[in-house]
């Protein structure tokens, strides 16, 4: 069952690498890159909903495929493990994706380690040390917390629910959306594709009325619940940190039959330019490991993901004790 599922994993990741050769690559004039990039996945505590949980945490999945179909490896990061342990692991790494999810954003050891590497990628760009940052839904939220010191999310009614993005003027030279085509953003702005499953957001007012996450993000994307605006898309102005409060992943390697989801032609391609996005941004790194059996000890292909049935919210996981 395991090494069935493993080379389902490998067949449709490898099928859309294929598919990403047709994505225009940014240009980075006189900029050396890393083409064997390895991007790091925050696990989490298991959700309350698992009932039968294979280990104390979890990477769902869609997360681990959306990076392989843009080309990059994947190490789990996992939580509970020293300071010293995550340095050493952000230093082997080319980027940190911080996923979606359900647990407490102050106080929980997916927050504990969040901090921990946040706080080594400021230092490190600081340095001239690219390292990227991506936060997805709960990551999203994680980023808001690291980077204002304080939890100021609202409720909203965007649990289930599929969306245009309402795109602002500085998205269009914004540094994630700039290569995506124009036929691509004119659906992202008209099409009900980007996947929400949030019960909080970052409103527009708070975000305004906050100097450090003023001061730190632009505003690339908004939405509205119909009674809060709320930011959808932002990323860093000096770090190369990205956030989007809706899924990429889920268009193209979530099969849930809910309310929010969509596997439209733009919604896959959505995902796409995403994972392309992202995975060029962690290009720019040359963290590496030691050597090569630390390296090949610590990716993701050392477990087997758990299917998890066709009704729940993640198709697989990988669970980690």
């Amino acid at each position: 069952m395991c090494s069935s599922a493993l080379v389902f994993s490998v067949v449709i990741s490898f099928t859309f690498v294929l598919c990403c050769f047709l994505l225009p690559q940014p240009v980075y004039p006189c900029i050396r890159l890393n083409n064997r990039p390895i991007i790091g996945i925050l696990a989490q505590e298991n959700q309350k909903s698992d009932l039968h949980p294979q280990g104390i945490s979890y990477i769902a999945a869609s997360y681990v495929k959306h990076l392989e179909a843009a080309g990059a490896r994947v190490v789990p990061v996992r939580i509970n493990r020293t300071e010293d342990e995550y340095e050493k692991l952000f230093y082997s790494i080319n980027g940190l994706l911080l996923p979606g999810g359900e647990v407490d954003i102050e106080r929980s050891q997916f927050a504990r380690a969040a901090k921990i590497f946040y706080d080594l990628a400021i230092k490190a760009n600081d340095e001239s040390d690219y390292f990227p940052i991506w936060g997805t839904c709960l990551g999203f939220e994680q980023l808001t917390v690291l980077t204002s010191g304080k939890n100021i999310l609202t409720v909203t009614k965007t649990e289930g629910v599929a969306l245009p993005l309402t795109f602002t003027q500085a998205a269009k030279e914004s540094r994630l959306f700039k290569t995506f085509p124009k036929d691509l953003l004119q659906a992202l702005s008209t099409e009900n594709i980007t996947a929400n499953y949030h019960d909080w957001s970052l409103s527009l007012q708070n975000y305004t009325n906050n100097n450090k996450l003023q001061s730190f993000y632009k505003i690339l994307s908004t939405n509205t619940d119909g009674h809060t605006e709320f930011i959808s898309t932002m990323e860093a102005y000096k770090y190369p940190f990205y956030a989007v409060q809706w899924h990429p992943e889920r268009n193209a390697f979530e099969w849930v039959q809910k309310t929010g989801m969509a596997h439209s032609p733009s919604a896959v391609k959505a995902s796409f330019y995403t994972a392309d996005f992202f995975v060029n941004e962690a290009r720019r790194n040359f963290h590496h490991f030691a050597t090569k059996t630390e390296e090949e000890d610590a990716l993701i292909y050392n477990y087997c993901p758990a299917f998890k049935g066709q009704d729940v919210a993640f198709l697989q996981k990988y669970y980690f004790d």
